[in-house]
């Protein structure tokens, strides 16, 4: 017994040693506690068993009457756990449980895009992507001589609503050991936004610097600090967010699974101040409403392909495959209501270039709607963009999906080969060959309105509204060879009509003129019909 103790007490050392690098819950159902289990073990085990096998053991060959009894057995419970895991595993795997997959995720399917998503408002659409805030977040920071050398800055830049503004917020960390012992007395005093929607970009210093970051070192190291605090939580990947008032603070989602590793969901948020290192965990239902990020993308894209997989059944989403539906390549984020809806569209499980129709999700709450909208896949749309400017060789950025004049429509910027936006493209959810590019420099308005031109013939039969207006402006233009009318009534609201729709009014109205209209909303309304209030009355 005495030759062991001296091998107990390293193993010890070394689980204390291994759990303070790997950091791993202690809680049975995640992975990551089981392959630090089994580490020590083996270590301890081979430990042991060389500090008890004899010099004449290693110099005679071993056979396995030279291995000790308690090293066979130790190998059999480990050999016993790991099978158990496996049969756990399969037992609340989709093959058994493939409702419970299905129902990670509640989708209402019952919902009207036209209804839940207000026309664009072009002055709040987050038209930068993340490389580009990357870059202009990197000019930021390059202006600042005295931290750029100390310091770098985070690809984090995540997407939120910070006081009705969309912004992406990044922090600074610490540049290698040597500088965070140089600059930890201090903290980080600063993190980065850039405004998604016109593109200014702001150092933002702070009066106390942030201590508990990723790039911190021992006991300041953000998930260390986490891992002491809450020892048995599994945790998601942090985010970075600021409350209303600029404070910084990391957002973690805590996980719980079923099984050992398997149906992964979010059982709530933990927010840590990153000055102070404080930090409180709240259940889902209790997050503060500041908050944008408490569901990690990765996870409700998973959930949503279990959604569309196992609505059926397991035997059915292998062989039948009726009605199993996946998501598409990517993913991107909308800003309503306060809070930061994830889209994606919905494909078929054939995998063609087509939607059945897309899925908005909320990062807080994780309600979810889906849009039955055949048409594009976002790819498809981006080729379609690219392809009318191709010998200028730009790259179109993942789509943002908008509501424009009552109907889903994919907006993406068109970059240069120095990531700067050239054009921007407007293209049909449901017919990606009605695409429109314009330059930038005319301004997203400008680009909406030049879109909206060549589709101006078309209207939502189903959603029209009435009212009389007074004309205070009207003009035409002629578009592959039809006439079409810009009218701007007294209070400044925009319409559009075709020749075709009002040949016997259209052509003879004036400034001042009272017609009454039905149209269907949006940023510029389209007119289905055109009277005089006479005409009207007699009708």
């Amino acid at each position: 017994m005495k030759n062991k103790i001296i091998p107990i007490l390293i193993s010890v050392l070394f689980a204390l040693f291994l759990w303070y690098f790997m950091l791993p819950p202690l809680n049975p159902t995640s992975p990551s506690f089981w392959v630090y289990i089994f580490t020590i073990g083996v270590f301890t085990a081979i430990a042991i068993l060389l500090s008890t096998v004899t010099q004449t053991i290693v110099l005679r060959r071993i056979n396995s009457s030279n291995i000790p009894r308690w090293f066979l057995n130790t190998a059999g419970a480990g050999a016993i756990i790991l099978i158990l895991i496996f049969i756990i595993n399969i037992a609340v795997s989709p093959v058994f449980n493939a409702s419970k997959y299905a129902t990670r995720i509640t989708v209402d399917e019952t919902s009207s895009f036209t209804e839940d998503v207000a026309p664009a408002d072009f002055s709040k659409l987050p038209l930068l992507d993340k490389e580009s805030s990357q870059k202009l977040g990197d000019r930021v920071m390059g202006q600042a001589t005295e931290w750029v050398s100390q310091f770098y800055v985070s690809d984090l830049y995540t997407q939120i609503n910070y006081n009705d503004e969309i912004i992406r917020v990044t922090p600074i960390e610490y540049d290698g050991i040597i500088k965070y012992f140089t600059n930890r007395s201090e903290g980080i005093k600063g993190y980065i936004t850039v405004d998604s929607t016109d593109g200014s970009a702001e150092l933002v210093t702070l009066d106390e610097g942030m201590h508990y970051m990723p790039s911190a070192f021992f006991f300041e190291n953000l998930y260390r600090k986490l891992r002491i605090s809450y020892p048995t939580t599994i945790f998601d990947e942090a985010s970075f967010e600021i409350d209303n008032e600029g404070h910084p603070y990391w957002i973690v989602p805590t996980i719980k699974y079923t099984g050992i590793g398997m149906r992964k969901e979010v059982s709530g948020v933990v927010i840590l101040d990153a000055v102070t290192g404080e930090s409180e965990k709240y259940a889902i239902g209790e997050i503060p409403s500041w908050v944008d990020h408490a569901y990690p993308s990765d996870l409700i894209i998973e959930q949503l392909d279990n959604w569309g997989e196992y609505k059926e059944g397991f035997i059915n989403s292998i062989f039948g495959q009726k009605n199993v539906t996946v998501t598409t390549e990517g993913y991107n984020y909308l800003v309503m209501d306060d809070d930061v809806y994830l889209y994606t569209g919905i494909t078929s499980v054939s995998n063609d270039e087509s939607i059945l129709g897309f899925v908005m999700v909320n990062l807080r709450t994780k309600e979810t709607h889906y849009y039955s909208a055949p048409g594009a896949k976002e790819y498809s749309a981006m080729d379609s963009a690219e392809g009318l400017v191709q010998e200028k060789e730009y790259v179109a950025t993942f789509p943002l999906l908008i509501n424009l004049n009552n109907r889903p429509t994919y907006l993406m910027s068109l970059k240069d080969n120095a990531g700067l936006v050239k054009m921007y493209a407007f293209v049909d959810v449901e017919d990606y060959q009605k695409v429109v590019v314009s330059d930038s420099a005319l301004g997203i308005e400008a680009a909406a309105e030049a879109y909206l031109n060549e589709v101006s013939n078309e209207y939502d039969s189903n959603n029209l509204q009435e009212k009389t207006i007074t004309i205070s402006d009207i003009t035409t233009a002629v578009i592959e060879g039809n006439t079409n009318y810009y009218l701007t009534d007294s209070e400044n609201n925009h319409y559009v009509a075709s020749i075709k729709d009002g040949r016997n009014i259209l052509p003879f109205l004036t400034t001042g003129d009272e017609v009454v209209i039905t149209y269907s909303e949006g940023t510029i309304g389209q007119i289905a019909t055109i009277k005089y209030p006479e005409d009207q009355e007699e009708s």
